[in-house]
């Protein structure tokens, strides 16, 4: 009887675990507008608020390189496309954020399901390269967008409204909602990467043919997460405009999506907490790393490195590994 309790109990620790960890890093991000009003100010929150609408985009990366094998360097453009749609929406009159958000979400799937259709008939550096070229595409295109403010970007005058409430302009009115918005965007892709669909996805990544051979259609499953994967980047955008006021082409460039793919590969990919422990630290240490010199990426690029090197997992993975053999 011992001999079968033991590693019932190694399982339901290491199912524990992460949980716990995630329930920590919620109750620290809802304890910051808090702490904010003794040291940081609005500072700390707009930090924090960054960081967490970095990680919805790297949880929902995540589900593609993590989980789908799909490396894809055009994410940061469907960040894009929905705080241009937000920008766009509000300078044209509509500030209802219930009406802005559907409207980008279905932007963004619709760009998602062009883009992913014809990427998806590769596989390999071909499937980067034309997912690279795609994002350069929604650069230059906002950048061309001379009512829009073209290359100089665009201001957001007025705040969204919330069913004709002002919530989301107020700080903490914002905070809150972009917290929420994480731990839906979490529960959601773990929901969906513990399910048949997730497992589909896994086994695809392996061995393409041997799961097409058992009767999945591996690239609608794949095109699928391709889509889930850029509308859930696409709320972080209409955050992000939301939050900040001000959108620019920038927000698609290649360079943003480095930085996506790096925070998935920091925190580990495939894994529970992951992207979004990848997502807080890279900007704790660059907001640490930025305060001494400018060339910051000089230092973070061998600690990268490292940790690509000798913390097999990313950071969770180092996490799991320090807990000892259970």
């Amino acid at each position: 009887m011992s001999e079968q309790t033991k590693p019932d109990s190694r399982a339901a620790s290491a199912t524990a675990m992460p949980l716990i960890v995630t329930l920590v890093l919620f109750a620290a991000l809802a304890l910051i507008p808090l702490l904010a009003t003794f040291y940081g100010g609005g500072w700390l929150t707009s930090l924090a608020v960054r960081a967490m609408l970095l990680a919805i985009a790297a949880i929902s990366l995540d589900l593609l390189i993590g989980h789908g094998g799909l490396v894809s360097f055009g994410h940061s453009a469907f960040i894009a496309i929905g705080a241009y749609t937000c920008g766009i929406m509000i300078t044209e009159g509509v500030d209802e954020i219930a009406l802005i958000l559907p409207v980008a979400m279905a932007v963004a799937g619709g760009f998602a399901l062009v883009s992913g259709a014809i990427s998806l008939r590769t596989s390999g550096v071909s499937f980067i390269m034309i997912t690279l070229a795609f994002g350069q595409m929604v650069y230059f295109a906002l950048g061309s967008l001379a009512q829009y403010g073209a290359d100089d970007g665009l201001t957001l005058w007025a705040a969204p409204g919330f069913l004709g409430g002002k919530w989301l302009a107020s700080d903490i009115g914002v905070y809150v909602t972009v917290l929420l918005l994480l731990i839906g965007t979490w529960a959601l892709v773990h929901r969906i990467t513990g399910s048949r669909f997730g497992r589909v996805l896994r086994a695809a990544r392996q061995n393409p043919v041997r799961v097409a051979s058992m009767g999945y259609p591996v690239r609608r499953y794949q095109l699928a997460a391709y889509c889930i994967a850029g509308i859930i980047a696409s709320v972080a955008g209409v955050m992000w405009a939301v939050q900040f006021a001000f959108v620019s082409p920038s927000l698609s460039a290649w360079q943003s999506s480095g930085d996506l793919i790096v925070m998935v590969i920091l925190g580990g990919m495939a894994s529970r907490n992951g992207a979004l422990i990848g997502a807080l630290c890279f900007i704790l240490i660059e907001e640490s790393l930025s305060a001494i010199t400018n060339d910051w990426r000089l230092i973070f690029g061998p600690f990268l490195v490292l940790i690509a090197l000798y913390a097999r997992g990313g950071l969770a993975g180092l996490l799991d590994r320090m807990r000892g053999p259970q």
